[in-house]
C-alpha cells in the first residue's frame, strides 16, 4: 500500500536534510531527523490507543512544534485532524468537538481549563497534556512519544481525496460549520505558493499567526516544511520580539495581517533592525494601508498580497508584490492552478468590470462540509465554491473585492459572523431586535459594534449583554460598544439596513 498523502513529508525530508533545522521555538531547534523520529513514535503510539483511518484527533494550542507533530502523526494514520482556535470561548469548543466526534483531544498545558470546559460534555476519552503536570486523568505527551516505537508507521493507502483536516469557520446562520480539507487540497495550494509567491528551498519563515488558521498552517508551515527550510514559531504577536527574531534568524518570509505590519512599523526598534533578510512579505484580511506600504518601500520591501478563505485551503488569488503599487486595493490574479469567476444572480461570468459574486474552483477547494450536507450544496456549484463576496476583474484580469454578501466582520484576521453574535444577543427577552456591524478600528482595522432596540417598556444596560457574551463567545466577536435605539432604519421588506448602520456609526 502507499500512502500518498501528506503524513510521510517530514520522513522523506529528513532523508535529504537530516541535520537541518526544521522547526525552531524558543531556544529549542528541531532538525528534520528529529522531528522524523518524534513523528514516526507519536504515530505509533496513536496507533496503539486506538486512533485509526478516518477518526478525528482534535488539537487546542498555539504555535508550538506539538501541533505540527500531532498534525502529521494523525496524516499518517489517515485520521482528520481538528485544530481548535485557543481564543474561543468553552462552549464553542464543545460544539466543535461534540460535531466532529474527536475522541482523542491533545492540548498545551496552559489551556488545561479551556480544554476540560470544552470536552466535558463531549464523547472526548482521551485527553493528553503538552507541557505541565500531568494528573491522573491526562496523559503527558512527551511520554505519549516516548512510549510509540520509530519506523512503527503502519503501511495504509492513504490518498489525495483523502480527508486531512477538518477546519471550523464562523457560520452566518448561528453553529460554525467545519471545512473539510483533504491532502489533495493542501498539496495543491503549497504548489500554488511555490509558483505565485516564490517559496524556495531553504526559505527561513516567522510563523506570527496561529497554526489553528489555515494560512499560517498551510501557505507558512506546510509550504516551507516541504522546501526543507525553517519554520520559526512564536506563540503570540510582539513587535519587539518579532523585529529582533527577523535579525537573528536572518528570516526570509513573513505573514500577516495590516494590523501587524503596522504595529512592527511603529516600534521603537523598527529603524534600527536589520530586515535585509527578508525577501517574501505576504499580507491577507483587508489591504494595507498605503502609509503603511510606503514606510515598507523606504526599508526596500513590499507587499504580495492576496485573497481566499479556509474552503480553498486558502488561497485563490495573489498579487506579486512588483504589481501592488500598480494595483492598489487589488487581491492580484488567479493562483497558478485555481481558476476563479465573477457571476451575475444567474451564475453566468460577468465581463471585466462588472460587479457580481466571487466563485472558486480548482484542487485546492474543499468538496464538503463536515456533517452539513445541506450547507454543501448551497455552498458548491457544479464544482464552483460560491465565496459569498462580491468583486469584479479588471481588464488585466486582476481581482478587486468590493463588499462582502456574508454578513461578515474582518477584525485583526479573524473572522466574525454576525448572525453568531446575533443570536446570543437575542436571548435576552427584553430585546427586540440587535444588528452587529463592522466599525473601522486604526489598530484592528474594524471591530464589532451591536446596535440595540428594547422592547416597549424594558430596561437593559450593555454591561449586562457584554457579560453575558463574555461567557459565550470569544473576546474578539463581544462588541467593542454598544448602542441602543427606538427603532431600526429598515427594507420595505422589515430587514434591518445595516449599510445606513454603517454610515450612521462609521466614526464610532
Amino acid at each position: 500500500m502507499q500512502n500518498n498523502g501528506i503524513g510521510p513529508w517530514i520522513a522523506r525530508k529528513a532523508v535529504r536534510h537530516a541535520d537541518r533545522d526544521a522547526i525552531v521555538h524558543g531556544d529549542r531547534r528541531i532538525t528534520y531527523g528529529e522531528l522524523s523520529e518524534r513523528i514516526e513514535r507519536l504515530t505509533d503510539a496513536l496507533a496503539a490507543r486506538g486512533v485509526s483511518a478516518g477518526q478525528r484527533v482534535a488539537y487546542l494550542g498555539n504555535n508550538h512544534p506539538s501541533l505540527l507533530e500531532v498534525f502529521f502523526a494523525t496524516a499518517n494514520l489517515g485520521a482528520i485532524f481538528v485544530p481548535l482556535n485557543t481564543r474561543l470561548a468553552g462552549p464553542e469548543i464543545e460544539f466543535m468537538l461534540e460535531n466532529s466526534a474527536a475522541k482523542t483531544l491533545v492540548f498545551q498545558s496552559d489551556l488545561r481549563d479551556l480544554a476540560r470546559a470544552g470536552s466535558w460534555a463531549t464523547g472526548v476519552s482521551r485527553l493528553i497534556m503538552v507541557g505541565g503536570e500531568a494528573e491522573h486523568e491526562l496523559e503527558d505527551y512527551e511520554q505519549v512519544i516516548a512510549s510509540g516505537t520509530a519506523g512503527a508507521v503502519p503501511d495504509l493507502a492513504v490518498d489525495l481525496d483523502d480527508p486531512a483536516l477538518i477546519l471550523y469557520t464562523s457560520g452566518t446562520t448561528g453553529h460554525p460549520k467545519g471545512a473539510v480539507l483533504t491532502h489533495g487540497n493542501l498539496t495543491w495550494n503549497t504548489f500554488n505558493v511555490f509558483v505565485d509567491y516564490g517559496v524556495s528551498p531553504g526559505e527561513r519563515v516567522l510563523l506570527i499567526s496561529p497554526m489553528f488558521h489555515v494560512a499560517s498552517l498551510t501557505n507558512g508551515a506546510l509550504t516551507v516544511l516541504l522546501q526543507g527550510g525553517t519554520v520559526v514559531l512564536h506563540k503570540k504577536f510582539d513587535p519587539g520580539h518579532v523585529l529582533a527574531t527577523i535579525e537573528r534568524e536572518g528570516i526570509t518570509m513573513l505573514a500577516g495581517v495590516p494590523t501587524t505590519y503596522q504595529m512592527l512599523q511603529e516600534h521603537e526598534a523598527w529603524q534600527t533592525t536589520d530586515l535585509s533578510s527578508l525577501q517574501r512579505l505576504t499580507c491577507g484580511g483587508s489591504a494595507v494601508p498605503e502609509r503603511t506600504m510606503e514606510a515598507y518601500a523606504e526599508r526596500g520591501l513590499g507587499f504580495s498580497m492576496g485573497y481566499g478563505m479556509t474552503e480553498t485551503s486558502p488561497s485563490a488569488t495573489a498579487l506579486p508584490a512588483h504589481m501592488a503599487q500598480h494595483k492598489i486595493g487589488s487581491s492580484g490574479i488567479k493562483h497558478f492552478f485555481t481558476d476563479v469567476k465573477v457571476v451575475d444572480t444567474e451564475g453566468r461570468a460577468l465581463p471585466p468590470g462588472e460587479i457580481g459574486e466571487i466563485w472558486i474552483s480548482g484542487p485546492n477547494v474543499i468538496r464538503e462540509y463536515w456533517r452539513r450536507p445541506e450547507a454543501t450544496s448551497e455552498a458548491i456549484v457544479d464544482g464552483w465554491l460560491r465565496s459569498g463576496d462580491l468583486g469584479y476583474f479588471d481588464d488585466d484580469g486582476y481581482l478587486f473585492v468590493t463588499d462582502r454578501l456574508k454578513d461578515m466582520i474582518i477584525s485583526g484576521g479573524e473572522n466574525i459572523y454576525s448572525a453568531e453574535v446575533e443570536a446570543v444577543i437575542m436571548e435576552f427577552s427584553q430585546i427586540a431586535g440587535t444588528a452587529l456591524i463592522g466599525v473601522p478600528d486604526e489598530k484592528w482595522g474594524e471591530v464589532p459594534l451591536a446596535v440595540v432596540q428594547l422592547r416597549d417598556d424594558e430596561r437593559l444596560d450593555a454591561d449586562t449583554i457584554v457579560d453575558h457574551l463574555a461567557g459565550r463567545l470569544a473576546r474578539y466577536k463581544v462588541p467593542k460598544r454598544i448602542v441602543f435605539v427606538d427603532e431600526f432604519p429598515r427594507t420595505a421588506s422589515g430587514k434591518i439596513r445595516k449599510a445606513d448602520l454603517r454610515k450612521q456609526y462609521a466614526g464610532a
